[in-house]
């Protein structure tokens, strides 16, 4: 049986090259999405991950493409609330999932939970060889998940 490869030309047509085969990508998945949906990592795995998420997304971690220019939020009152008290939470949460999974394992980690980098653009990023950064996640999952004492 032979497997295609889809290529876009230049015009939008397709065309299907011998070697390869075609695939369906949903781009808003996630990479541990994806690893959970193949059963590469465990439901315990996938919980520690979704919940490091969770806290580098409350804690707005990620880069901005601009400024933000909206103003102060409004308490009670019309006084300007503290909208940091629940970032900084997450924040001190986030820091300490990192240090409990270590140095070693952290990057791995950060890069494909967090950053949602693939994990082959992950393994080239940290200069690892090809399939080595599947192994290192599911041992930094395992420790993030001892560290969220989850039993799942």
């Amino acid at each position: 049986m032979r497997e295609l490869v889809e290529r876009r030309l230049a015009d939008g047509r397709v065309r299907d090259e011998p070697g390869g085969r075609r695939v369906q990508v949903n781009l808003r998945e996630s990479p541990l999405d994806w690893l959970r949906s193949r059963s590469l990592v465990d439901a315990r795995q996938y919980e520690a991950g979704e919940r490091l998420r969770g806290d580098y997304e409350r804690a707005a971690l990620g880069p901005r493409v601009t400024m933000r220019w909206d103003g102060a939020p409004r308490g009670a009152k019309g006084v300007p609330g503290d909208p940091s008290g629940g970032q900084v939470a997450a924040k001190a949460r986030f820091d300490a999932a990192v240090a409990a999974v270590g140095p070693g394992l952290s990057d791995i980690l950060w890069r494909t939970v967090c950053a949602n980098e693939g994990l082959p653009a992950a393994e080239k990023a940290l200069g690892w060889p090809a399939r080595a950064g599947r192994l290192v996640l599911t041992l930094a999952l395992d420790r993030l998940a001892a560290h969220y004492r989850l039993n799942v």
